[in-house]
């Protein structure tokens, strides 16, 4: 029973809001049905797949990006080396991950309350374990807000979005990896992340930047 709910929650955190088909049809249940099923299959691949060079490797960086302690030190140091812009950059990156961990944790996740993965046995392996938060699943928090910030340091650094997006990329498949999220926690969860930091930004992008000076004096 448990399982057929959670089949139905993955449905509506994938792609809420179907409609019924001509004639009364309804495709678009068993269409979120199958992606959910996807969504678990690609979970279990994940789990029983043996990566033992990896393993410590996505463990350490999913622990470092608890509380996004990764993305307000990498703040901090482009604060202190980038000048002004340098300092700009890192404020809009922790105003996106606030406006994103309150979108995430204080909207999204009491509303849809999906529940987080259950390990299998096989799947227990002491080399890629965190804790389980106890918060609900859906979306993923950390994917959430590693995008977030991504997306503010790389609209002001343009030479920062491969390796800042890589390693955002790579701190939500840690959370696959270690087994606390499904692949669309963290699919949706970056995609929610860097869409509230384009809000974000957008918004100081006035306040924060100079004004451009008009120009003076005549055409030739």
């Amino acid at each position: 029973m448990s399982r057929r709910v959670d089949e139905h929650r993955t449905a509506t955190a994938v792609a809420p809001g179907s409609h019924a088909g001509r004639g009364g049809r309804r495709p678009m249940p068993h269409a979120l049905r199958e992606l959910g099923a996807l969504d678990r299959a690609v979970y279990h691949a994940v789990a029983v797949t043996p990566t033992p060079h990896l393993d410590d490797v996505f463990r350490l960086l999913s622990t470092a990006a608890n509380h996004s302690r990764l993305w307000l030190g990498m703040a901090g140091a482009i604060a202190m080396l980038g000048g002004r812009r340098g300092r700009l950059a890192a404020l809009e990156g922790v105003l996106s991950i606030a406006a994103t961990s309150a979108a995430v944790n204080l909207g999204i996740k009491p509303v849809v309350r999906r529940r987080r993965p259950e390990r299998s046995a096989s799947a227990r392996r002491p080399a890629r374990m965190v804790p389980t938060p106890t918060s609900t699943s859906f979306p993923s928090g950390h994917s959430a807000s590693a995008f977030a910030f991504a997306y503010a340091v790389s609209r002001r650094y343009s030479m920062l979005a491969l390796p800042v997006g890589l390693l955002a990329a790579a701190v939500a498949y840690s959370r696959v990896h270690t087994g606390v999220h499904y692949p669309s926690d963290v699919v949706l969860g970056s995609l929610i992340g860097a869409g509230t930091a384009a809000v974000v930004t957008a918004a100081l992008q006035d306040r924060l930047s100079p004004r451009e000076q008009p120009v003076r004096g005549h055409l030739p």
